[in-house]
């Protein structure tokens, strides 16, 4: 509810904290998109015996313990310990004291895909090989979905502040994101930690693997010889608040929120809808106050799929009559899932502030049905005052972002 009929909130980007396959932290990230880093690499969080390829983009050299400095990480799964060590990286990006964000109304959401399924995997391999008697109860209580954003609560020692786990599939990133955005404008909270999280999980993997969507070797977005997906993992946490919060501190802001849209068609289970995804596009326009000639870049879904390629640029030809540039991060960190929206968020408000629009690795020939530029190979120097980020998921939800360079209009 706005407070005493107060205008909208403008709504920044403070900090962003990231751990993924090709950089743990906004240097590394930063660094890696840049270069287009591949995280490519084979699979050993399970056993892969079986599949005729295996290769993935699973964090390595991931040490909890150097990030956490009050829970304790065995009592986290994968995914709620990438959560808790992206909002502690984001808070200290953002300078911001952790006794100054427990003096401020907050609110922290975090989406995701799998939540600790990692951990229900194992849990369920136990009791098929050993009987329900043998289950740890320390992995028990952890396998809980809501710990995606509890840990981050528990972690940063934080008190009556809204915390939820957001699980709308691959769109949970932007969608947190917007929930957080909603909250600030609307004078309901000054900050919000939001973003979304996920662990590389035999599930998934299998899931994909059945749908004959997973590559053998790399992911190739847009490529006319593309082969698929390959499933990834991470965490992004931005750090988001109002612009008077911001200005009092004397913030470094990455860029403003200047709206998002949401919606779902319900059209099919697994295959994205054109019609949907450019009604979706334009909605996020009309609430963000731009139009298309307005966005310099889009930072597209971009399976690797033909299913999504096609079909999502068959929708930003029908919202652009010429459309911008159309990337794909997931060709350097494969598709990290309840994740992969928000690490395209921090590499867009990233791109915003450093000047440059990240590249499409793996790209040979563009595939004449998608008839995007996906500034292949090698990042383009730009100079940035809107962007898009799109999100898919299964069962027809679509979310996109709309992130803007901030203009003081003072």
């Amino acid at each position: 509810m706005r407070d005493g009929g107060r205008q909208p909130r403008r709504v920044v980007v403070t900090g962003l904290g990231v751990v993924t396959s090709i950089g743990i932290g906004v240097t590394e990230f930063l660094a890696g998109l840049r270069e287009g880093r591949s995280g490519v690499k084979p699979i050993t969080s399970f056993d892969t015996t079986g599949f005729s390829h295996a290769n993935g983009c699973e964090v390595a050299d991931f040490d909890p313990a150097a990030w956490l400095e009050r829970v304790d990480p065995d009592e986290l799964g994968r995914a709620s310990q990438f959560s808790a060590a992206a909002a502690r990286m984001a808070v200290a990006d953002a300078a911001m004291s952790l006794d100054e964000l427990r003096g401020k109304r907050a609110l922290v959401s975090v989406g995701t895909t799998d939540a600790e399924s990692r951990d229900l995997d194992n849990l369920i391999a136990d009791q098929l090989r050993d009987g329900p008697e043998s289950l740890d109860p320390v992995v028990a209580r952890r396998s809980t979905a809501g710990r995606l954003s509890s840990s981050i609560v528990r972690e940063l020692e934080l008190a009556d502040v809204e915390a939820v786990t957001i699980p709308t599939a691959c769109a949970a990133g932007n969608y947190a994101i917007g929930y957080g955005f909603d909250a600030i404008r609307e004078g309901e909270v000054e900050v919000a930690l939001c973003g979304g999280a996920d662990a590389v999980c035999r599930k998934t993997f299998t899931g994909f693997y059945r749908l004959g969507t997973i590559a053998p070797e790399v992911c190739q977005p847009f490529e006319k010889n593309r082969k698929g997906i390959l499933t990834g993992e991470g965490a992004g946490i931005l750090v988001m608040e109002s612009l008077e919060s911001a200005l009092a501190r004397g913030a470094r802001i990455y860029a403003e929120v200047l709206g998002y849209g949401l919606n779902c068609d319900a059209n099919h289970p697994v295959a994205p809808d054109r019609d949907s995804l450019a009604r979706c596009i334009e909605l996020a326009h009309r609430n963000a106050g731009v139009k298309p000639a307005d966005i310099d870049f889009i930072s597209a879904h971009g399976t690797g799929t033909k299913a999504n390629d096609v079909t999502e640029s068959g929708a930003i030809r029908q919202v652009f009559d010429t459309p911008p540039p159309v990337v794909s991060i997931k060709s350097m960190l494969g598709h990290s899932m309840g994740a992969a929206s928000a690490l395209a968020s921090a590499a867009c408000a990233l791109a915003i502030q450093e000047g440059f629009i990240p590249p499409t690795i793996n790209h040979h020939e563009t595939d004449p049905e998608c008839g995007v530029d996906c500034v292949p190979n090698t990042a383009r120097p730009a100079n940035l005052d809107v962007v898009q980020n799109n999100a898919l998921a299964f069962a027809g939800n679509n979310a996109v972002l709309i992130l803007g360079r901030y203009r003081d209009e003072g």
